[in-house]
């Protein structure tokens, strides 16, 4: 009987124990309305607040600055597009890079529809923007940066602080898709002068359909949902309470374990790497240092990622093959194809993501039946005969 391998949490993570005993209450007794007048009401209007202030201490915020979401796409819409409609009257320009999450490359294609002119830097092999590059960048209508904080298919950690400095040096807002750093990196909003910051739950042990969006104070967002006046009048909707409960929970637990938890995963994400690069013909992607604890990513000559991710799949070992968030597409990697791999390559892509959930014997077990899945499949396949003719 195969052993079970969970190594996809950069798709999800499973809800932590402390997670979910903080949301039951509010998912059977404590299901009074937020905005209720009555105390029944108030005790669930108290435990929002709690989370908000979980979440802003996490990441170096004030409270009133969160603002509660259903995820990181929501997140990055809400950020991008109010950013581009609050000060449309200085200039029509944005800044992004090739290797952002589709959430925000295609709310940047929906810009462009609507006349802004959108820049995305180049990256080099690592996933690495050049600061020279995005100094360069900016010229005079630049409204917005939005670069994000570490790469969610080669974990590649991108120079958030810096960004920051040279937005704030220009007078440009600053938002940074964190989805993937929250939670397993230290992210200080204030050292790092980010304006806007997206994150979600269901990253770091929080439930799924939760997230939220760090507003610096004095930025003033238009409302994204009207109605009554909920999340300080520019989120209507009646509160996802035990979602945010959740992530207020799973967000505070993860910050106080955080270094702990980043010594461990580092360990087994560099334990994975050593091994699988003992197998020929296959290499690393993303940056060998500046990466995320948990994600170990490489390209497999001569072999489909699909085909990796269903043969490790009937070995009891979960994978991916890039983004979960575009598994169903049959287009190569956008991230892979930015560092200057070959459509061919970036078609053989197989990303592992490890959490503190996971052991050394979980790598050994992944160690273990690898070598043998990607011998069989290169024997069918006539791109490898030719890589080793």
């Amino acid at each position: 009987m195969n052993k079970t391998v969970y190594a996809d949490n950069a798709a999800t993570t499973a809800l932590s124990k402390t997670s979910f005993e903080a949301m039951l209450p509010y998912l059977t007794t404590e299901y009074g309305n937020p905005s209720s007048a009555y105390s029944f009401g108030h005790n669930a209007k108290l435990a929002i607040q709690t989370a908000r202030e979980k979440v802003a201490s996490a990441i170096g915020a004030l409270p009133e600055e969160i603002y509660f979401t259903s995820g990181g796409t929501e997140a990055d819409n809400w950020a991008i597009k109010s950013a581009a409609k609050l000060d449309q009257n200085k200039g029509k320009r944005i800044i992004s890079t090739a290797i952002e999450h589709h959430a925000v490359l295609h709310t940047l294609d929906y810009l462009k529809e609507q006349g802004y002119e959108t820049t995305c830097l180049g990256v080099d092999m690592y996933g690495q923007i050049s600061l020279q590059e995005l100094r360069s960048s900016i010229k005079n209508g630049t409204i917005l940066i939005s670069v994000m904080a570490a790469n969610n298919e080669i974990g590649t950690i991108l120079p958030t602080t810096q960004i920051g400095a040279i937005a704030r040096e220009h007078g440009i807002v600053f938002h940074t898709d964190a989805v993937q750093a929250v939670g397993h990196i230290p992210i200080n909003v204030r050292a790092m002068n980010i304006d806007m910051l997206s994150l979600a739950g269901h990253k770091f042990r929080g439930p799924k359909g939760i997230g939220a969006l760090y507003v610096k104070k004095g930025l003033d967002l238009p409302a994204i949902i009207h109605g009554g006046g909920q999340e300080h009048n520019l989120r209507s909707g009646t509160e996802n309470v035990a979602g945010i409960v959740g992530l207020g929970a799973a967000l505070e637990e993860a910050a106080s374990n955080m270094k702990e938890n980043m010594i461990k995963v580092s360990a087994l994400r560099d334990k994975l790497i050593s091994g699988v690069l003992q197998i020929p013909h296959v290499r690393l992607t993303g940056d060998p240092t500046d990466r995320l604890p948990g994600i170990a990513s490489f390209a497999v000559e001569g072999v489909e990622g699909e085909s990796m991710v269903m043969m490790l799949d009937q070995n009891g070992i979960y994978a991916s093959s890039g983004s979960a968030c575009s598994s169903g597409s049959q287009e190569a990697s956008h991230v892979l194809l930015a560092t200057g791999l070959p459509s061919q390559l970036a078609h053989s892509s197989l990303r592992f993501s490890l959490n503190e959930d996971n052991s050394e014997k979980d790598v050994d077990y992944i160690l273990e039946k690898l070598p043998a899945i990607i011998s069989r499949l290169r024997g069918f396949s006539p791109v490898w005969n030719t890589i080793k003719a």
